[in-house]
Protein backbone atom coordinates (compact mmCIF):
# COMPACT_ATOMS: atom_id res chain seq x y z
CA UNK A 1 0.00 0.00 0.00
CA UNK A 2 2.91 2.32 0.78
CA UNK A 3 4.36 1.95 -2.75
CA UNK A 4 1.00 2.84 -4.27
CA UNK A 5 0.76 5.92 -2.07
CA UNK A 6 4.26 7.14 -2.96
CA UNK A 7 3.74 6.65 -6.71
CA UNK A 8 0.43 8.48 -6.39
CA UNK A 9 2.19 11.34 -4.60
CA UNK A 10 4.87 11.52 -7.31
CA UNK A 11 2.21 11.73 -10.01
CA UNK A 12 0.28 14.40 -8.18
CA UNK A 13 3.41 16.50 -7.74
CA UNK A 14 4.25 16.22 -11.44
CA UNK A 15 0.71 17.14 -12.45
CA UNK A 16 0.73 20.15 -10.13
CA UNK A 17 3.83 21.47 -11.92
CA UNK A 18 2.20 21.36 -15.36
CA UNK A 19 0.50 24.32 -17.00
CA UNK A 20 -3.32 24.07 -17.15
CA UNK A 21 -3.46 23.09 -20.84
CA UNK A 22 -1.13 20.16 -20.20
CA UNK A 23 -3.18 19.08 -17.19
CA UNK A 24 -6.11 18.82 -19.61
CA UNK A 25 -3.99 16.59 -21.86
CA UNK A 26 -3.15 14.36 -18.90
CA UNK A 27 -6.83 14.13 -18.06
CA UNK A 28 -7.68 13.22 -21.66
CA UNK A 29 -5.00 10.54 -21.61
CA UNK A 30 -6.36 9.07 -18.39
CA UNK A 31 -9.87 9.07 -19.86
CA UNK A 32 -8.61 7.21 -22.93
CA UNK A 33 -6.96 4.60 -20.69
CA UNK A 34 -10.21 4.15 -18.76
CA UNK A 35 -12.11 3.73 -22.02
CA UNK A 36 -9.63 1.09 -23.23
CA UNK A 37 -10.03 -0.81 -19.95
CA UNK A 38 -13.81 -0.66 -20.24
CA UNK A 39 -13.75 -1.84 -23.85
CA UNK A 40 -11.37 -4.69 -22.98
CA UNK A 41 -13.58 -5.73 -20.06
CA UNK A 42 -16.68 -5.77 -22.26
CA UNK A 43 -14.91 -7.77 -24.97
CA UNK A 44 -13.61 -10.27 -22.43
CA UNK A 45 -17.03 -10.62 -20.80
CA UNK A 46 -18.70 -11.19 -24.19
CA UNK A 47 -16.13 -13.85 -25.07
CA UNK A 48 -16.65 -15.64 -21.76
CA UNK A 49 -20.43 -15.55 -22.19
CA UNK A 50 -20.19 -17.04 -25.68
CA UNK A 51 -17.94 -19.95 -24.65
CA UNK A 52 -20.73 -22.43 -23.73
CA UNK A 53 -22.57 -21.83 -26.99
CA UNK A 54 -19.43 -22.11 -29.08
CA UNK A 55 -18.42 -25.32 -27.30
CA UNK A 56 -21.75 -26.88 -28.27
CA UNK A 57 -21.24 -25.85 -31.87
CA UNK A 58 -17.62 -26.98 -32.12
CA UNK A 59 -17.90 -30.16 -30.06
CA UNK A 60 -20.15 -32.37 -32.16
CA UNK A 61 -19.77 -35.83 -33.74
CA UNK A 62 -20.18 -34.58 -37.31
CA UNK A 63 -17.13 -32.39 -37.03
CA UNK A 64 -15.08 -34.80 -34.88
CA UNK A 65 -13.56 -36.46 -37.95
CA UNK A 66 -11.92 -33.15 -38.88
CA UNK A 67 -10.19 -33.09 -35.50
CA UNK A 68 -8.08 -36.09 -36.53
CA UNK A 69 -6.77 -34.46 -39.72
Amino acid sequence: MQAHSSSEQRLLEKIRQLPPEQVLLVEDFINSLEKQNTEYSLTFAAAKLSEPVLLKIWDNPDDAEYDTL
